[in-house]
């Protein structure tokens, strides 16, 4: 369990906050910097969002007033060591910040973690992490009503929808619950719009992202003498093909669980330094635990590994193998 009046101490105790998230932000990742960054002002305090990756334009709507830097290690140098607190948001572990990881963890200031996913790391001063929420989203939702540190309103709720609507898979995945479902009610009541939300998150892609969709597709194979394993591989070629970026890819795993029978799914994305694997599972398949094998992690339905080095088309089957063994188990 969380413990909210630590983190009220510590906010209410220090002035200026820097706030960062994971490499290729999701919603969760951005909503819940949006979010914390309108509860952080409110208080009157100094507030820096800075992500190594560049927020993706299906996203952009969450920062409308453009807070949201890229890292640039000459122009921020000194930042991370200037301000009072340090805040990663959805993620726990800190290689997953990528270029800014050797920066934080060398700054002296206090850090804190606010998460939701398995596995953390020891990287932080405090944790506020509880992988019983379906969202980093929905633990910042529950500090506000806890502590009353701030009046829930539009801007802030409305970055917090859009966090607990995706990571739910807009409210169809195991951890939706009727405590979401009354949390979604509570932000909908400040005036969100869940059609508005949804439509800039998942219906104004570019036609390069719907290009790259369409290879994916391409690639799907089913895997083993069950048919119970389907992947999808993308190549940098295809990339230059569509013109779409990494970004452009979430969700497009999710595709593989659409096949009849199917309860494990891949996605393959070779990278100019080694390859990205997408995890996602069915039912009680521990992705987590076979995503950590190559020194990933995430949830127990939904997981990631980014891997340096050697070669996507020799290494696919190995981890297909593994796959076939955690399927196995089960």
């Amino acid at each position: 369990m969380i413990n909210f009046n630590e983190l009220k101490e510590i906010i209410t105790a220090n002035n200026s906050f820097l706030l960062t998230t994971h490499v290729n932000p999701d919603a969760d990742a951005i909503g819940s910097e949006a979010a914390f960054y309108f509860i952080l002002t409110k208080l009157g305090k100094k507030v820096r969002i800075i992500n190594h990756s560049a927020t993706p334009y299906n996203l952009k709507f969450l920062d409308a007033d453009n807070v949201i830097e890229k890292y640039d290690p000459e122009k921020h140098k000194n930042i991370l060591n200037e301000v009072d607190v340090l805040a990663a948001l959805d993620f726990n572990r800190s290689d997953r910040m990528v270029s800014m990881t050797k920066a934080f963890n060398e700054s002296p200031k206090l850090k804190i973690c606010i998460d939701h996913h398995q596995d953390s790391e020891n990287f932080a001063d405090h944790f506020f992490v509880d992988t019983n929420y379906c969202a980093t989203g929905h633990i910042l939702f529950d500090f506000i009503r806890e502590t009353k540190i701030v009046e829930l309103t539009y801007e802030i709720a409305y970055p917090l929808y859009a966090a607990i609507m995706t990571d739910t898979g807009s409210f169809r995945f195991e951890r939706t619950t009727p405590q979401i479902h009354t949390i979604a009610a509570e932000l909908l009541k400040t005036g969100v719009d869940p059609g508005e939300v949804y439509d800039k998150i998942y219906d104004q892609s570019k036609f390069s992202k719907i290009r790259l969709l369409g290879k994916a597709l391409d690639s799907m194979q089913i895997y083993g003498d069950d048919k119970k394993i389907s992947y999808m591989k993308l190549t940098r070629r295809d990339f230059e093909q569509t013109q779409a970026v990494e970004s452009d890819t979430d969700g497009f795993v999710n595709f593989c669980l659409s096949v009849e029978n199917v309860m494990l799914g891949l996605l393959f994305i070779e990278l100019k330094e080694g390859f990205k694997v997408s995890f996602r599972s069915k039912g009680e398949i521990p992705v987590n635990k076979l995503a950590a094998e190559f020194g990933g992690g995430g949830h127990i339905n939904a997981a990631g590994a980014r891997i340096s080095g050697g070669e996507i088309d020799k290494q696919i089957p190995e981890i297909l193998k593994k796959s076939e063994k955690y399927l196995n188990q089960k």
